[in-house]
């Protein structure tokens, strides 16, 4: 809880700096805050650029996720600044509760974010096919690696994510309400997204992921959606699953959005099918 809010407060803070020059971007189009501090959806990063700046403003997010899993508890807090609606630079911190696994301990990790939007507008391109691109990078360090992750054959305590982000906003595209659609390919070493650290006896190399978005705006402030994500599977001592969620997203002004979702998690650690109620509350300016 006192990481969280120092984190609320210190992004209000600096967002009151900008609120005169920030907020022209559409409801929406900075989409919602992802378990590892980028914009897009629970899961997966997007193509969008954090908050509600267009190319002549500077816009901010802070953002709050719990995720009530069967035999695990996951909190992520995080704040990104979306400059120019062209780069976004992100932080964020994760800390897992091990429940029964291991009782009373916690694994932490820190995530420092930056994406890069090099083509296209998800939104006002509509006369073309062509999607946003972004690319992006995630550098993780794992605050506990010496305790459960080199146990298990992690071989490192930090890496980089590496990935590419296509996203697209069809305007009417489906029954006359609007669709986004959104493909990412992430190249990377982590085990459950670095909680568990990096590489491992069966796998120390970098290999690329998909991972995919789409929801449905059952109206202008409430979207329906589904993800996935491909995992690697680098320690032998417990298979690590593939994740999947259905969400609900209601997003009553630019200013805040709320996401539901329940997600299947697979195998964690000794645990399996492991699944999750999942809730977390943004702001953006």
């Amino acid at each position: 809880m006192k990481y969280r809010s120092l984190l609320v407060v210190a992004a209000m803070t600096l967002a009151a700096v900008h609120t005169a020059h920030a907020g022209g971007r559409l409801l929406a189009t900075g989409g919602v805050s992802q378990l590892e501090g980028a914009a897009g959806g629970g899961l997966t990063p997007w193509a969008l650029i954090a908050g509600t700046g267009t190319r002549d403003e500077i816009g901010m997010t802070a953002y709050a996720t719990y995720l009530d899993i069967s035999n695990f508890r996951l909190h992520s807090a995080g704040v990104a600044i979306g400059f120019y609606d062209r780069v976004e630079l992100s932080f964020a911190r994760q800390r897992l509760g091990l429940g029964s696994t291991v009782p009373g301990e916690s694994i932490e990790q820190d995530i420092v974010g930056l994406k890069l939007k090099v083509l296209g507008d998800a939104v006002f391109d509509q006369d073309t096919w062509v999607p946003q691109v972004a690319l992006g990078l995630q550098y993780k360090r794992n605050r506990d690696f010496d305790f459960v992750p080199s146990a298990l054959g992690a071989r490192n305590d930090r890496g980089i994510d590496i990935y590419a982000s296509a996203t697209k906003l069809y305007l009417a595209g489906l029954l006359g309400r609007n669709v986004l659609l959104n493909a990412t390919l992430r190249g990377t070493r982590a085990n459950q997204m670095g909680l568990l650290g990096f590489g491992g006896d069966r796998a120390n190399h970098y290999q690329a992921h998909f991972e995919g978005s789409a929801a449905v705006f059952l109206n202008d402030a409430v979207a329906l959606g589904m993800e996935y994500r491909h995992k690697p599977d680098n320690l032998s001592a417990f298979r690590e699953d593939d994740y999947r969620d259905v969400f609900l997203a209601w997003l009553p002004s630019k200013s805040v959005s709320l996401t539901l979702a329940y997600a299947q998690l697979g195998n964690i650690a000794n645990q399996p099918d492991q699944t999750a109620a999942y809730a977390s509350l943004q702001l953006s300016y």
